[in-house]
């Protein structure tokens, strides 16, 4: 006898359907799986077999083939234990065959019948949706992921005869409620901007930075406030809106990042990893591609510490990212693109120990403070839109009783420049100013003749590169749209040029 159930599989961080079909014929005993199925999929007959035998489900040895359709796409995960089973026991006549119509089924069986969560149930869930299926039976840890999306009837469930009864009306599974969207609850930073005595610039940078998502280099010596001002960023950046919600949970659901009682993520993600990382943890990978640190960080912030102690490879390989928000990995089995629209903070030291230009304390020569520059390469830097060089902030500041700003006042004057930009760029179909194509800057930043023959003396005189000019262009925007001044002037062209003189430190000019 044959039947078919619907589930899904992860591609990346979107969800493919996926038909699974059971025939139970006479022949020799047998248990065939076919489908271009990765390893943990072939196991899932010795698990579908014990779990079914352990609920009270007993069958007369028959030949028995699962075929899990479209056999193009290759099949991964544990979520497929209880598809099968179900599959199985409507071929065996235990349950009728109409009541499996518009239902979608994932989850991973124990030994004993029951239903361990699983990855990636966000984005079945809302390809189900698309698809016209009305209902999802799911692990019960998996019912809050399941319930963000609405519009389809999520039922979690806690082992495999839970299921069975629910389909033969014995005993109906809740259904969970998808109108409230489990949004989890945005919750106080526990560190503020107004905990940061002195460093004025390096605030103001920090500013412009996040008001147009402008990536941002912090250069100077240790102690000097990098790390702590880098960590608070999130403190001032807009709430996620419920479409990045959706994409940044997407994600972490992908990775097996979600708890149990998690919905949808509200909170933007600061990822730090330590310069030790590998490439592939940085950008994604694997032999099954997942997403990387840059692509955890999306939609929010990704912070690099201690920048050049990265190994150069790991660095270089974020050019594309930066540039596209997006990541393709290619296998053998596939292509895989992730999101990764983060922005890039990075900190880092400006010579081997640390200290120069204080000759009273650096004793590095020219040529290892060259070398040690050198790591950082001219692409690189041309993608950090900011440069910002530290100072050490001296004692009458550091232990002064002014009152510094908070997080919530400097992101007020922030969430202001975001509606400038989002209502000039909305027919462009962006947000934010460093989004800003090439072809179209010219159109939204106009320059008056003064601040055009301004412009080209500073492309000559600094010997400026095509991106490095535009990356002053689109600074200087954001600072005019801080300032609240319709037209860039030749102030914010100053300014915006300042955050670019490490141009300069990198060919030696100042040493």
């Amino acid at each position: 006898m044959f039947n078919k159930v619907l589930s899904g599989t992860l591609h990346g961080v979107e969800g493919r359907l996926i038909v699974v079909e059971a025939d139970v014929s006479e022949g020799l005993p047998t248990f065939n799986m076919v489908g271009f199925l990765a390893s943990e999929v072939r196991e899932a007959s010795d698990r579908v077999r014990t779990a079914l035998n352990n609920s009270g489900y007993h069958f007369s040895p028959k030949r028995i083939t699962i075929n899990l359709s479209p056999a193009d796409i290759r099949k991964e995960g544990a979520s497929f234990d209880l598809p099968i089973s179900i599959a199985l026991l409507a071929s065996y006549g235990l349950i009728p065959s109409e009541s499996l119509d518009g239902i979608l089924f994932m989850g991973e069986l124990s030994l004993n019948g029951d239903l361990k969560p699983v990855r990636g149930v966000l984005s079945i869930v809302d390809l189900a949706r698309n698809c016209g299926i009305k209902k999802v039976i799911l692990p019960y840890d998996n019912r809050f992921e399941g319930a963000i999306i609405p519009e389809i009837e999520v039922y979690g469930a806690s082992s495999l005869k839970d299921v069975v009864d629910h389909l033969l009306d014995n005993k109906l599974l809740e259904k969970m409620d998808a109108n409230q969207h489990y949004v989890e609850k945005v919750k106080p930073y526990a560190i503020d901007f107004s905990q940061v005595k002195g460093q004025r610039s390096m605030k103001r940078a920090t500013e412009i930075a996040v008001a147009g998502r402008h990536n941002i280099l912090f250069m100077g010596p240790p102690g000097s406030g990098k790390s702590m001002i880098a960590k608070r960023v999130p403190t001032i950046m807009p709430e996620l809106s419920y479409e990045e919600s959706i994409e940044l949970t997407k994600i972490y659901s992908a990775k097996g990042m979600l708890k149990s009682n998690e919905g949808l993520i509200s909170t933007r993600p600061f990822r730090s990893p330590h310069h030790s990382i590998t490439a592939h943890s940085l950008i994604g990978g694997g032999n099954v591609p997942s997403p990387g640190e840059i692509s955890l960080a999306h939609n929010g912030v990704l912070f690099l510490d201690e920048l050049l102690e990265f190994q150069k490879n790991t660095i270089e390989m974020l050019r594309q990212p930066t540039e596209e928000g997006q990541v393709t990995i290619s296998r053998i089995n596939g292509s895989y693109t992730f999101p990764c629209d983060f922005m890039l903070v990075a900190a880092m030291n400006p010579c081997p120990c640390g200290y120069y230009p204080d000759r009273a304390k650096c004793y590095c020569t020219p040529n290892q403070i060259k070398r040690y520059m050198n790591k950082l390469s001219q692409p690189m830097i041309d993608r950090m839109d900011i440069c910002i060089h530290v100072k050490r902030i001296p004692y009458d500041e550091l232990y002064s009783d002014s009152i510094e700003e908070t997080s919530a006042v400097i992101k007020e004057r922030i969430c202001k420049a975001l509606d400038i930009q989002r209502e000039r760029l909305k027919e462009f179909g962006i947000n934010y100013n460093s989004e800003i194509p090439s072809q179209k800057l010219d159109e939204v930043c106009k320059l008056s003749r003064k601040e055009l023959a301004m412009r080209r003396d500073l492309f000559e005189k600094y010997n400026l590169t095509a991106r490095g000019a535009s990356k002053i262009m689109k600074v200087s925007r954001t600072i005019a749209d801080l300032n609240g001044s319709d037209a860039v002037c030749e102030k914010h062209l100053f300014e915006a040029l300042s955050y670019r003189m490490i141009d300069l430190y990198n060919g030696g000019q100042n040493l």
